[in-house]
Parts: structure tokens; C-alpha cells; sequence
């Protein structure tokens, strides 16, 4: 029991850092849009394809013959300032053939979420968690000075939170983000409603177009596609830290990793990330624009786009028992659309009645020494040749991020 709800104690902080940390400054483009849309598009490999695919033992006998694991995930997100003209909301986006969704996906507007009565040992109860999370970043055989800052689990669920524990947000106003809380009318897929899921081979290069009764219609040719698989290795050196290394993606804009295990001794739980400074959370687990990953390259927070590989500390090796999780994000491009288009030098009176944005990244999961298991191949691999498709689906699948490999690691899904 103790032990699974440090996990959990761990799900609810990586989810706070995520939110509270380098949270994207929300810039409006103006009152006069209508409507505001968002395609996050990525590529997953290793361990990160199977949480994708749903697992189960298809999946797992795949990665046993050695075959390559590669998924597709995409994320779309509507917001305007509209009520819907009658009914209920509804919205589709209707996609072109060769991204294997059928002919639309329902963009489905959440319900209002319940809360349910917490049991007892959950957060908010009497009983407080116990252990500690230790926290190192940075790459290099041996950890910086400072290093590591220990958390409380007990003194954090009193809310007492030690300074400089998330990462410092820039100032970065074209990130801005669909929510339902700064919609009228907000709806998003995946869903309840609908569960196709992509393919390794789905393509999103085509025709895009967005109607529903609360938004206009929203139009655009996609010339961006999703990008290339990473591949990372890792090798434990001499002195016991661990070299990873992956394959340079041509259009990635920076690369941030980061690794997560548990503690030799049963209570504590070790983190590092790749940064050069204490950042963790904020919005490295999700999708950076260009604009913003040259910012997080100045700052140090992200991997340089020419950077191939980052040594993990001897010292967070030491710190956590085998099987430590590690996983590797590459962002890449992004794509503009409004109506009317923008102009090249828009007026600050500019006014477009709709906008979109598509974003890319690449992500991969692994632990380190089991690459050859999980299906990943070397960091020389060609990177362009064509993924194998992964098995079907069987089983229920983890969201993403820190959450979902928590919650695996708790076994609360698959």
C-alpha cells in the first residue's frame, strides 16, 4: 500500500510540475477571433509506442523478436467564443484519407468532471505519505554541486514547497493554448466517443477541415508530416554513469530527457533531468514551438537541436535500483493558418476570424541496457527507412508524461 501511493504521491507532483512550472503565457490573438484550433502531432518509439498501442502481449512478443515499435499520436483541441447555434455542441474534423481515421473524428466537448470521495491514505486524508524524492539534472558523469535536492513527500502534502522546485517560465506570448476554461464552446478528440487510433503509417499530409454549429469552418493543406523515430542507447560507463545517445532528427528544434526510478532503499524516488539548471515540470512533457525551444536553448532548460548525446550522473545511477525509466523528447516544426491569411507585416489591428497551429515533436521510452528487448535500434540506425507496424491493440492504454508511467509503474494500467 505504502508503496503504491508513492507512486501515486509521485503521479500527483509530476502532474503539478507540469501545470505550475513553465505553464505557456496564454495570448489571446485578439477578442475578435472566433475560433482557436491545435494539432499536437507525435511520434513514438520503444517503450512510449507500446503505452500508444495499448500493450498487451501482442505488443510485448513484438518487442521480444526484436521487432521495431513505432506509433503515432495526435491530440486536437477547439476552443471559440461561440455557443453552440442549436443543440448540443458538435464538431468534427474531417481528415484527409491517408491518416487511417476514417472520413472525421468528433471533437467531443468534456462533461464536467465528479469528484469522488478520496479513500483512506489518499492526499487530503490524515494519514500523510511517507519518502523522498530525490532530484538531480544536468549531463555529465558526475552530478553538479547542490545535488541532490530532496523533497519531502510528508512536508510537500502540507504545502510546503522548497523555492526554486519548478522550472522559471520565459516570457513567451505566441504560446498560447486551448482550454476549456478560456473557451465559450470547447471540444477535443481523443475521446469517449471515438476509439480508432492511429496507425504507424498514418500520414496527416493533405486537406484539413474543422466545421461544427459553434465554430466556422476551418480549412488548411498540411505540407508537415509526422517526424522521424528516435533511437536512443544507453552504456554504462567505467565509472557507473550512463551515456545515452539517439539519431539526429534533421528538423528538431532541441531535445530535452529526462529519468525517473525508484530508490535503493524502498521510500525514496530518484529524478533527473537533461537541463542545466533545476527545472522540473513545466511544459517539457508536452509540445514547444520554435520560437520557444530557441528560448529553452539559451536558458539551458533544452538540449541543443546538433546535440546527440547526455551522460546521467554516476550519482543518480547510484541513487535508484535497476530498471530506471528514461525517456527522450525532440521537438520539431510548426505549422501557422488563419482567415484571413496573415499579412506580412499584420497591423496590430489585424483581426482574423479563425487561427490554427500545428505542432511536432518526437518522443521515445526506454530503460536503459534493454534496448535490444524493446524493439529500438542504435543510434546510428537509418532513421528514414519505414517503420514496422506494431501489433494491434489489446488492452486498455497509460496516458502520457510522468502521470501515465506512475500509474503503469502502480499498475493501474497498461
Amino acid at each position: 500500500m505504502r508503496t503504491r501511493f508513492r507512486v501515486l504521491m509521485l503521479a500527483g507532483l509530476a502532474a503539478g510540475a507540469a501545470t505550475l512550472g513553465l505553464a505557456p503565457v496564454l495570448s489571446q490573438t485578439n477578442t475578435q477571433t472566433v475560433a482557436r484550433y491545435t494539432m499536437d502531432a507525435g511520434t513514438l518509439s520503444g517503450m512510449a509506442a507500446m503505452s500508444q498501442g495499448g500493450g498487451g502481449m501482442g505488443a510485448v512478443m513484438n518487442m521480444m523478436r526484436g521487432g521495431d515499435q513505432v506509433a503515432h499520436e495526435l491530440v486536437l483541441r477547439l476552443g471559440t467564443v461561440r455557443a453552440p447555434a442549436n443543440g448540443s455542441p458538435a464538431a468534427d474534423h474531417f481528415m484527409p484519407e491517408n491518416a487511417r481515421l476514417g472520413p472525421s473524428v468528433p471533437l467531443v466537448t468534456p462533461r464536467p468532471a465528479v469528484r469522488e470521495a478520496g479513500e483512506p491514505g489518499q492526499i487530503g486524508q490524515t494519514e500523510l505519505p511517507r519518502g523522498r524524492l530525490l532530484l538531480f539534472w544536468g549531463c555529465g558523469e558526475n552530478a553538479g554541486p547542490g545535488q541532490p535536492v530532496i523533497i519531502d513527500f510528508a512536508r510537500l502534502a502540507r504545502g510546503e514547497v522548497p523555492p526554486g522546485l519548478y522550472a522559471q517560465g520565459l516570457n513567451l506570448p505566441d504560446d498560447w493554448q486551448v482550454m476549456p476554461s478560456n473557451s465559450t464552446t470547447y471540444g477535443e478528440w481523443p475521446n469517449e466517443r471515438a476509439d480508432r487510433r492511429l496507425t504507424a503509417q498514418s500520414s496527416l499530409l493533405g486537406a484539413h477541415r474543422v466545421a461544427g454549429n459553434y465554430t466556422p469552418d476551418i480549412a488548411f493543406n498540411l505540407a508537415e508530416d509526422f517526424m522521424p523515430a528516435l533511437n536512443p542507447t544507453g552504456a554504462e560507463l567505467p565509472g557507473g554513469a550512463v551515456r545515452m545517445r539517439w539519431n539526429h532528427l534533421d528538423k528538431a528544434t532541441g531535445y530535452y530527457a529526462w529519468a525517473i526510478g525508484a530508490g535503493r532503499n524502498n521510500r525514496d524516488m530518484v529524478w533527473w533531468t537533461s537541463s542545466t539548471t533545476q527545472a522540473f515540470g513545466g511544459p517539457f512533457a508536452d509540445w514547444i514551438s520554435p520560437a520557444a525551444a530557441r528560448r529553452y536553448v539559451e536558458a539551458g532548460q533544452l538540449l541543443a537541436p546538433g546535440t546527440t548525446e547526455c551522460v546521467i550522473p554516476r550519482q543518480v545511477r547510484e541513487q535508484a535500483a535497476e530498471g530506471m525509466m528514461t525517456s527522450l523528447y525532440a521537438y520539431g516544426p510548426q505549422a501557422d493558418f488563419s482567415y484571413p491569411p496573415r499579412p506580412q507585416n499584420a497591423p496590430s489591428s489585424w483581426r482574423p476570424e479563425w487561427v490554427a497551429r500545428v505542432r511536432f515533436r518526437s518522443m521515445a521510452m526506454m530503460i536503459p541496457g534493454m534496448e535490444a528487448m524493446m524493439g529500438m535500434g542504435g543510434a546510428g540506425q537509418d532513421t528514414d527507412a519505414a517503420p514496422q507496424a506494431p501489433q494491434p491493440a489489446a488492452l486498455p492504454r497509460c496516458r502520457g508524461g510522468l502521470r501515465g508511467i506512475a500509474e503503469r509503474a502502480a499498475g493501474l494500467c497498461q
